[in-house]
C-alpha cells in the first residue's frame, strides 16, 4: 500500500482521533456481507493483510465474528419463554440499541447466561434503581448478556431480522486471527455510547487504550459495510 492512500472515514465519523496527545487512524475497511458460510481466517486475511502496515492494529466488529461461529439466529427462530418476555418488560432502552428490551433478546440471555443469573441481575437490577444506580442488570449477568445485539433499522439486511450472540471465545479466536493476518487483531464491541474490547491478541498496548482510541465507534455495518478496521498511528 502506497505511503500517498488517502483514507477517508465513513459518513459522520472521523478518521483521526487523539489519544493521550498521539493522533491515530482509524481505517475502515469495507468486506462483501459476512455470514456463517465464511471462515473469518479468509476475510481478514482477504480485506487486511495487503492493507497492513508494521505496527498496525486490525480491529473487528463482534458481530462480524459471531456470524461466522453462527452465533446470529434469525428471530423466527427464537421462541421465548413467559419469563424473558416478562423480564424483557423492565430493561431500559438506550439509544444504543434495545438490548435485551424484547422478549427473543432476553430469552437468548436466559440461554446464553442461566436463568439463575439473570434473575439475580434482574433482583440486583432493581435494587439499583431504589439506590439511583445505573447499570446494575449488566454488571451481574456478564459480558454475554451485555453483548447481545438485537435488531435494529441500522444494521444490514439481513441482520436487521437477526439477534447476535457474543463471539465464542474472543480472546482465543484473536490470538488465531493474528496467527493468519500476522498483525494484532481486537475483538471489538463499540456503538455510539462507547467501546469494549472483548479479545485482543496482544498484552500491549491495553485493552483500555484501544477502547479509548475506538470510543467514538469508527465502523459502519449498515450501508458502510465496514465491520473492520485499522488502528494506525497517525
Amino acid at each position: 500500500m502506497s505511503e500517498e492512500t488517502v483514507y477517508s472515514a465513513n459518513p459522520g465519523k472521523k478518521l483521526i482521533r487523539t489519544v493521550d496527545g498521539v493522533d491515530y487512524q482509524r481505517i475502515p475497511l469495507k468486506t462483501h456481507l459476512i455470514t456463517k458460510a465464511d471462515k473469518m481466517e479468509d476475510v481478514v486475511c482477504r480485506y487486511a493483510k495487503d492493507q497492513m502496515q508494521p505496527g498496525d492494529i486490525l480491529f473487528i466488529s463482534e458481530k462480524a465474528v459471531a456470524c461466522t461461529q453462527s452465533r446470529a439466529i434469525p428471530m423466527e427462530d427464537i421462541k421465548p419463554r413467559k419469563l424473558a418476555v416478562t423480564l424483557s418488560r423492565y430493561v431500559t432502552k438506550t439509544p444504543a440499541g434495545i438490548g435485551l428490551g424484547i422478549p427473543e433478546t432476553m430469552e437468548m440471555a436466559l440461554q446464553e447466561c442461566g436463568t439463575l443469573r439473570i434473575l439475580f441481575a434482574a433482583f440486583c437490577s432493581v435494587i439499583g434503581k431504589i439506590l439511583r444506580q445505573k447499570g446494575w442488570f449488566y454488571i451481574v449477568a456478564g459480558p454475554k448478556a451485555r453483548g447481545i445485539d438485537g435488531p435494529t433499522e441500522g444494521t444490514i439486511p439481513p441482520y436487521d431480522h437477526y439477534v447476535v450472540l457474543t463471539p465464542d471465545d474472543p480472546m482465543g479466536t484473536s490470538k488465531k486471527l493474528a496467527a493468519a493476518l500476522g498483525h494484532p487483531v481486537a475483538i471489538v464491541d463499540i456503538n455510539d455510547l462507547g467501546a469494549n474490547i472483548l479479545g485482543f491478541s496482544e498484552k500491549e498496548p491495553s485493552m483500555d487504550q484501544i477502547a479509548k482510541i475506538l470510543g467514538d465507534n469508527p465502523l459502519g455495518q449498515s450501508s458502510e459495510s465496514t465491520p473492520m478496521g485499522i488502528i494506525r498511528k497517525a
